[in-house]
């Protein structure tokens, strides 16, 4: 079954530092969400490569990277878990929880996103041995969230043909 997403293109903003950030990052996690919809959990939980790599992995990791860098350390909110990271799916963990746990982590990370009047203001908590500012998050986050659609896009072809952005 080759399906097909129509192309997305990168965001044409230019209106500032902050939403043209918030941009490019909301533009990878519409690919991460349009990578996992339309499988069924079986399919999802497919390791397609020897380090067992899986998409609803990858929405797992993904989700508690976005609780961790917005909630935890730049708002000091609770801490993760270290195993919330990973990408070993639960028993009980479908496409669809997992899904809407991912969209529920992105709500939150905007919220606390559009709170933020300062760029350059230090997180709450330290990450790795020092502050980080807000665009140091979004700048993390738009790498880690990009790297991880590319391994989705690669996992979904395997899965069912399913190709573009």
């Amino acid at each position: 079954m080759n399906q097909s997403r129509t192309d997305t293109r990168p965001p044409s903003t230019d209106s500032g530092e902050k939403a043209t950030l918030l941009a490019f990052l909301n533009y990878q996690r519409d690919s991460i969400v349009a990578k996992a919809e339309g499988i069924s959990d079986e399919q999802g939980r497919t390791r397609g490569v020897p380090s067992g790599t899986s998409v609803l992995g990858l929405i797992r990791h993904l989700s508690a990277a976005e609780r961790l860098w917005f909630a935890e350390v730049f708002s000091g909110g609770p801490e993760i878990g270290e195993t919330d990271l990973d990408m070993e799916i639960r028993p009980d963990e479908t496409a669809d929880g997992l899904l809407a746990a991912y969209r529920e982590a992105i709500s939150q990370a905007n919220e606390i996103i559009a709170a933020c009047n300062d760029m350059d203001q230090p997180s709450a908590r330290l990450a790795r041995g020092d502050t980080r500012s807000m665009r140091w998050i979004l700048l993390h986050m738009i790498g880690e969230t990009s790297r991880h659609a590319g391994h989705a896009d690669i996992l979904r072809e395997q899965i069912d043909g399913a190709v573009g952005r």
